[in-house]
């Protein structure tokens, strides 16, 4: 049987700049480009597949589902179009569609331009109704720093189930020290009690840095923000932008940070 590769919802990448600043007291600090995507397993509104145009997106700023990934590895295209390190976490895995073909699985990615040390999935709260949830979670050294990148999609359609996964979030991230970023299409609007239940504990970095509403969805014309990126005291925000691009159904966020 061929290996297991699937299609994956969001796409949430960290991806280190290269120079370090001197903030006051002489300690190094690392500046840090982080983007979060739904990628909406490759497909722009215009229904056509293109993992090129989000590796270029990446560049300027699903595994295998059915057919509708093109049966590709895509996280390890992407990994390798942008030479870059990743992993990749499997919330839903389903026998072949048919008999030789690979195994169906579904999840989250994360890229980045540093090596992955350490790499969790933990599934979330499912309800009988819901599609099961992870939260993947990355423990990455920059530049002699310690960075904890977690990433979770959570549910679309179920208030409840979805309160109970950030209290599960919250639950798994706990009080560490470890600088962390949690991004993620979070299905929620800012006021939410499920946002709320993450934001009593990790900053909202849009609220912080971001100009104008920073809507996400949907691509073609955006009229709320449900996809995240939060951030620990230890980071310090500096920048957050929303580009405009046709290539998936979400728009991403692109934040810049100080880690230190």
């Amino acid at each position: 049987m061929r290996k297991s590769v699937a299609v994956f919802v969001g796409l949430l990448m960290v991806v280190p700049t290269v120079a370090a600043a001197q903030p006051e007291g002489g300690r190094s600090a690392r500046p840090l480009s982080v983007m979060t995507y739904n990628i909406h397993h490759g497909a722009g509104i215009d229904g056509v597949l293109d993992l090129e145009r989000i590796a270029v997106l990446i560049e300027n700023s699903d595994r295998h589902w059915r057919a509708r990934s093109n049966w590709v590895d895509q996280p390890a295209w992407l990994a390798q179009r942008l030479k870059m390190h990743y992993a990749y976490a499997v919330n839903l895995d389903r026998p072949p569609a048919n008999p030789g073909e690979p195994r169906r699985q579904y999840g989250t990615a994360i890229l980045s331009k540093y090596p992955i040390k350490d790499f969790t999935n933990t599934l979330l709260p499912l309800y009988p109704t819901g599609e099961q949830r992870g939260l993947a979670v990355a423990s990455i050294n920059v530049r002699g720093a310690d960075l904890r990148f977690a990433n979770t999609h959570l549910t679309s359609n179920n208030n409840a189930e979805r309160l109970e996964q950030t209290q599960k979030v919250v639950q798994l991230l706990g009080t560490s020290k470890v600088p962390t970023l949690l991004v993620g299409d979070l299905n929620a609007t800012p006021d939410a009690p499920e946002i709320k239940t993450l934001t009593a504990v990790l900053a909202d970095t849009w609220t912080k840095v971001g100009v104008g509403p920073g809507y996400t969805s949907g691509a073609a014309k955006p009229i709320k923000r449900i996809d995240f990126q939060l951030h620990s005291p230890e980071l310090t925000p500096t920048s957050a932008t929303v580009p405009v691009t046709l290539a998936s159904d979400h728009l991403p966020v692109v934040a810049s940070f100080m880690l230190h």
